[in-house]
């Protein structure tokens, strides 16, 4: 059977992405970024990202095609991101696919923003060939997401443990913020950390007293970085900063890294993944390379490129709901908020 061939489209946040995708097989990925609209006000704005999404969408579809080489006649169908996401954003997308499919003929997929991401890590294309998409258990860490998801197959997912309050990315957003570096924090935090002492610090590590305890919480590592803030003032030397900064990466990867080899443990597979804009962190992957090495697990990671939101992981997604013959009615809805093992999440 031929790989599915997809125009996939993304718009649940403040990335407007297109894809043209065979399979896992990746023929072109294009992305508009928002971040430098809304760093300005140190995260992310809904009606700016909404109204940035309504101008870039066409253009990163007429650039998608032409990287790929094709036209409409050539795709099996059109996947597109139905929720979680912001629904003044999701409506983008998902209103730009339903007119294609109008137009053209070509179906609609919808696909669970959080299974694109589980897709990720086994997408290929000219730089490496695509993985089979195998049961795992995934790490899913971003901006709005920490959770253990056991992945029994497709569209068949336990979620083993989330956070309780904030997500690991929104922490890292939020300490970056208090120590005056801007938005998006995480990946300056990490840059600082590697020339830092993680032990210069003691941030605390929450909710690791239980291994039958596989969920998050990050609130207070947040409100410890603000209470250090208020005793000591802002680092008063680049040495300094890094120092804080390599502490609290130390505490929020100590966390990640301790809950998913004990949800390795209870669930007993080989393969692991890291996924979400968090999993681009060098810090966590160094983490869990060597935990992969120690427990004697499997670890795949996506490319940096396929780490934060884009449409190739939901051309991936999408594909796998088509090869199986999933078909849901209707094909796409929006919801902002869904977990990944529920509802529309699952099968249908």
């Amino acid at each position: 059977m031929a790989a599915p061939r997809i125009l996939a489209l993304e718009s649940s946040c403040d990335e407007t992405a297109c894809a043209v995708v065979e399979g896992l097989f990746v023929r072109a990925s294009v992305v508009a970024s928002q971040v430098e609209l809304h760093a300005q006000f140190g995260g992310v704005v809904p009606e700016l990202a909404s109204r940035h999404h309504l101008t870039a969408a066409v253009p990163v579809v007429r650039e998608a095609l032409a990287r790929a080489g094709v036209g409409f006649e050539w795709f099996d169908a059109i996947g597109v991101t139905e929720g979680p996401g912001l629904v003044g954003a999701l409506l983008v997308a998902v209103q730009l696919a339903r007119g294609l499919s109008l137009a053209t003929g070509l179906p609609l997929v919808g696909v669970h923003h959080m299974e694109g991401h589980l897709v990720s890590p086994f997408l290929g294309d000219a730089d490496a060939p695509p993985a089979e998409f195998a049961p795992h258990l995934a790490l899913s860490v971003s901006g709005g997401h920490s959770e253990l998801v056991h992945v029994q197959g497709l569209g068949r997912y336990e979620v083993l443990g989330s956070t309780r309050d904030d997500a690991a990315g929104e922490a890292f957003d939020k300490a970056a913020k208090l120590l005056g570096l801007g938005y998006p924090g995480g990946p300056v935090i990490d840059r600082l950390a590697a020339d830092g002492d993680p032990n210069a610090v003691p941030f605390p590590r929450a909710m690791l007293g239980s291994r039958d305890n596989l969920e998050f919480s990050f609130s207070g590592l947040k409100t410890a970085v603000a209470v250090y803030i208020d005793q000591h003032g802002q680092p008063s030397s680049r040495q300094a900063l890094a120092d804080v900064c390599a502490s609290f990466q130390a505490a929020v990867v100590s966390v990640l890294v301790a809950k998913l080899r004990a949800a390795r443990r209870r669930v007993g597979t080989s393969l692991v993944t890291i996924v979400g804009g968090v999993s681009a962190n060098r810090g966590l992957r160094a983490a869990l390379a060597e935990a992969a090495t120690r427990d004697g697990f499997t670890l795949r990671v996506p490319p940096l490129r396929y780490c934060g939101d884009n449409a190739a992981m939901i051309g991936g997604a999408a594909a796998l709901r088509w090869a199986a013959g999933i078909r849901r009615e209707p094909p796409v809805e929006v919801y902002a908020s869904l977990a990944l093992d529920e509802g529309r999440a699952r099968d249908g």
